[in-house]
């Protein structure tokens, strides 16, 4: 009996305050509705300046640009240096280019400026905390590689001197820089003899790696006390005219290679990529001033994007070993590298190893008489 009443008492309450909770709603409504309708009285300040929303106070409030730089903006150090024969962005926090460009012609690449009077050393344009050093490569594991390389720039002693600055240098594998590096360099080269102006930039890239959980990550190693970074990777873009005068189009080719071995088996096409791929990896838009789209042609198609062949390259570094040898017996100990190689020297390197060895015979005998006369 209990339970019943209770459960009418409830209900009546419930009925009740749904009833006058309806009423002062409707109320309220009146009141607000009314108070909407109405005008609000005339300020005796005149009328009142309408609310602005947020946004619009803000574009009406500019920032003091002056007060902003009154102590001056964070500096990259990421403006542009430029060199007898180069130019190129520097990324401090990384001790290693961004980008390094040049520009190679025929007359450019002959000459008497030799790499052996040259010293790798820091760049004095940059400040000696965001610069790497030469300790930072000994014991490393890696080579110092040249970006805008030596061979480039025989026409100039200073011009080849520069290009040893750190600032043009990334640690590099041994074999790709002694190998596949070098025969794209030689590659670049030899356009100049069906091209009058030839441009290329070339810079590292670190780019992400899927791990054994398969997430991409972004990760490099780091050498010597001022943490060089290792690049993943490394990239070349080369630019080609026939010549100042000519109607044809433009050549043009993006190249990105990893920073390991890479054999003689494996030609430059291997590695060929599209340019607008390479400037999304890189967040550097290449040669900007050229329209991509209709003004230039695929290198690989107008050219033959051919690297030297294992017998020829051996030749190649012999003849660089030759010019470079002091002794007679360095000579020969080339050549018996050559036989064993089963290479055949071909008749420029023979002329060569027989003008040094006449060179370095006829020095012996002048020693000799100065050591006598001393």
């Amino acid at each position: 009996m209990a339970d019943v009443l209770i459960a009418r008492l409830a209900r009546r309450r419930f009925l009740g305050g749904f009833v006058c909770g309806a009423a002062v709603g409707l109320v309220s409504a009146q009141l607000l509705g009314g108070r909407r309708s109405r005008s609000p009285p005339p300020s005796p300040l005149g009328p009142a300046a309408p609310l602005k929303e947020p946004l619009e106070q803000l574009q009406e409030e500019p920032v003091a640009e002056s007060m902003l730089k009154k102590y001056g903006f964070p500096a990259a150090g990421t403006q542009i240096r430029c060199y007898t024969n180069h130019a190129l962005s520097y990324d401090q926090a990384k001790r290693v280019p961004r980008w390094v460009i040049e520009h190679i012609s025929k007359h450019k690449t002959t000459g008497d400026a030799e790499r052996k009077y040259c010293k790798f050393r820091p760049d004095p344009s940059i400040p000696p905390m965001f610069s790497a050093m030469n300790e930072d490569y000994l014991g490393s594991g890696w080579s110092r590689g040249h970006m805008a390389p030596a061979g480039d720039n025989k026409y100039s002693p200073k011009a080849m001197t520069e290009t040893f600055y750190l600032s043009n240098i990334v640690p590099q594998n041994y074999e790709n820089n002694a190998g596949f590096w070098n025969r794209m360099e030689m590659y670049c080269r030899e356009l100049t003899e069906r091209f009058e102006d030839v441009w290329v930039v070339s810079g590292p890239l670190t780019l992400p790696q899927i791990g054994d959980d398969g997430k991409k990550r972004v990760t490099y190693q780091v050498i010597g006390k001022d943490d060089v970074a290792v690049p993943s990777h490394l990239y070349k873009v080369i630019l080609a005219r026939q010549n100042e005068t000519s109607t044809d189009p433009l050549v043009l080719g993006a190249f990105v290679v990893p920073n390991k071995p890479i054999g003689f088996d494996h030609q430059l096409l291997e590695f060929q990529v599209d340019v607008e791929d390479l400037e999304k990896m890189s967040g550097l838009v290449f040669f900007p001033q050229v329209n991509k789209a209709k003004d230039v042609r695929n290198i690989c198609e107008v050219d033959t994007c051919k690297l030297m062949g294992l017998e020829e390259f051996t030749l190649y570094v012999a003849t660089r070993k030759l010019q470079g040898a002091r002794t007679v017996e360095r000579l020969r100990k080339v050549m018996a590298e050559l036989q064993e190689k089963g290479i055949e020297p071909d008749e420029y390197l023979l002329k060569i190893y027989k003008r040094k060895e006449e060179e370095l015979g006829m020095q012996k005998p002048m020693e000799a008489r100065e050591g006598r006369a001393g």
